[in-house]
């Protein structure tokens, strides 16, 4: 006669494998996430999401969680310590975990720091790519970024530095420079640039809540940026160099 078995035991909720995606919302618009993106989305179990990421991009996810952890220049946020012990804690009580990040994870994400941390832990994780803010603004404002004979280099960057990281600052290279975050900092690369011998007259494009409803696209100056960037009061991509120059009508844009 067999011996009865013992019932087996219930998961405590430490003891949940649960699996963190790291998913770009892109820019904004929520019909510019990705296909696989917004599938995760709508099985997630707790979402995590930027300051950035728009109500209708979480209107994707009305089963979940939702966690708002941003993190905005010059504003009370959250901590990135504080932002990584929630991931942890929520893998170990959700089996679908999503932090929703604009833009692409991989670019000014601080995705490293949350990678370590879950890597630390023995967390699954999978990134799912975003549209990020440079290729956005550049197709709203309907100038690419690279352009033949002109431009065969960008350089994305942002002069934006964590409170224990130096504060000097090397610019980058690139034919096209676009600067995330720009905001106040953008009007000290102006000064740099104009120090380092560009002319004051380089074609500079500045978009303001990209890909959203309230969406601005200013052609400035790079002699006159600084007045530019007055008027605006939302996140702003700032893109300089020839290549934005505004096109002559009639001109050939093959290939660009």
């Amino acid at each position: 006669m067999s011996q009865p078995t013992s019932p087996p035991p219930v998961p405590t909720p430490a003891a949940i494998a649960g699996k963190v995606y790291l998913i770009g919302a892109g820019p904004g618009a929520a019909d510019l996430i990705t296909v696989r993106g917004a599938r995760l989305l709508g099985q997630a179990e707790v979402v995590l999401h930027d300051a950035l990421v728009t109500p209708e991009m979480l209107e994707l996810c009305p089963q979940a969680v939702k966690i708002p952890v941003g993190k905005r220049s010059g504003q009370r946020s959250t901590a990135q310590q504080m932002i990584n012990q929630l991931l942890i804690e929520c893998a170990q009580q959700y089996r679908l975990v999503v932090r929703l990040k604009g833009g692409d994870p991989m670019l000014f994400g601080r995705a490293d720091e949350e990678l370590r941390a879950l890597d630390s832990h023995q967390i699954a994780y999978e990134i799912v790519p975003g549209i990020t803010a440079a290729l956005a603004a550049a197709s709203s404002a309907q100038r690419p970024l690279t352009k033949r004979g002109v431009a065969r280099s960008v350089s994305l960057f942002t002069s934006s530095t964590a409170p224990d990281e130096p504060s000097e600052f090397i610019m980058p290279n690139g034919d096209t420079l676009v600067q995330y975050m720009g905001g106040r900092e953008a009007a000290a690369t102006a000064q740099r640039l104009l120090s380092l011998g560009y002319a004051r007259s380089t074609p500079v494009v500045v978009v303001e809540n990209c890909s959203r409803t309230n969406e601005r696209i200013l052609d400035l100056e790079l002699g006159n940026l600084e007045l530019g960037l007055a008027q605006c009061s939302g996140p702003v991509l700032v893109m300089i160099g020839e290549a934005l120059a505004i096109r002559a009508a009639g001109t050939d844009n093959s290939d660009n």
